[in-house]
């Protein structure tokens, strides 16, 4: 429960920055808009993201954002050839997409049980469910009723059983501690040919790297698809494991993010401070 209110702390503050960053606000003024002592916030802050938050909030910047995508596509093909990132691992080499079958697809799920949970993380509550070939969908929540009505509405068909699954407690040991795990994360989604071509690319993209969707497009063969990938980005059912928090506006601008714009902002500032840690390691 502490990780959930920590983070909710650190979104206050994160948007409180961004919306106030050309005045500087002092580390006192950020601190009492989020109900705490300087000291005790300071702390707090640099516990979570492992830098202070002024230099958190430089890597929002449209300047830094830029830079990432100036980068990115060479980074991309020296990751290809190495079979590894900069920074770690490749996702896709301990995420395995086992998309459903077009019967499974088409009924939306009859015969398919799946179990479901709540978890706390870093980054705030998840849902996460998966049926016996692996997670079917983790989104980040804000309220716990129109999460699963929402998981009921994507799979209306399939019986839904509150348990703890095989695959989650890899999942929220990945995002609490952001260790890859010895076994293969199992993804079971459903989606067509286009949607699991977009959502394997993003696997690809290294953490601490941002993409535009313009980006994407090429990365799959498919240069003029731009607002078309923007659309299966959109409708990734896996929020983090499945990277779409990483693809921004061609601008620089963080742009929209299905489970919350400061959350996305979040999640790419403290890759952008793990990655600049690890690199003076």
């Amino acid at each position: 429960m502490n990780q959930s209110i920590n983070y909710l702390r650190i979104e206050k503050a994160i948007n409180y920055l961004k919306k106030n960053y050309q005045s500087q606000p002092p580390l006192d003024e950020i601190a009492q808009y989020v109900h705490l002592s300087k000291f005790h916030f300071q702390r707090l802050f640099e516990n979570w993201a492992g830098v202070s938050p002024k230099s958190f909030v430089q890597f929002l910047t449209v300047k830094y954002a830029k830079h990432l995508l100036d980068k990115g596509q060479s980074t991309l093909d020296a990751s290809y050839d190495a079979g590894l990132s900069g920074t770690g691992r490749l996702h896709d080499l301990f995420v395995k997409i086992e998309s459903v079958s077009p019967g499974q697809y088409k009924t939306k799920g009859i015969g398919v049980c799946i179990s479901y949970g709540f978890y706390n993380t870093n980054f705030g509550n998840v849902l996460i469910a998966e049926t016996q070939k692996g997670i079917c969908h983790l989104g980040f929540v804000d309220d716990k009723q129109k999460a699963i009505s929402y998981l009921g509405s994507q799979w209306k068909n399939a019986d839904l059983v509150k348990k703890k699954g095989r695959q989650a407690v890899l999942v929220q040991d990945f995002l609490n501690q952001h260790i890859v795990p010895e076994k293969k994360i199992l993804l079971d989604i459903k989606g067509t040919d286009f949607q699991i071509k977009v959502w394997e690319a993003l696997l690809k993209i290294p953490k601490g790297q941002l993409l535009s969707y313009g980006n994407v497009a090429q990365m799959i063969g498919k240069p003029k698809a731009a607002r078309a990938v923007g659309t299966a980005i959109a409708r990734n059912p896996i929020a983090y494991i499945i990277p779409c928090h990483r693809v921004i506006r061609e601008t620089g601008e963080i742009g929209q993010y299905r489970w919350g714009g400061i959350r996305k902002s979040t999640i790419i500032g403290w890759e952008a401070a793990q990655s600049a840690k690890e690199a003076y390691e």
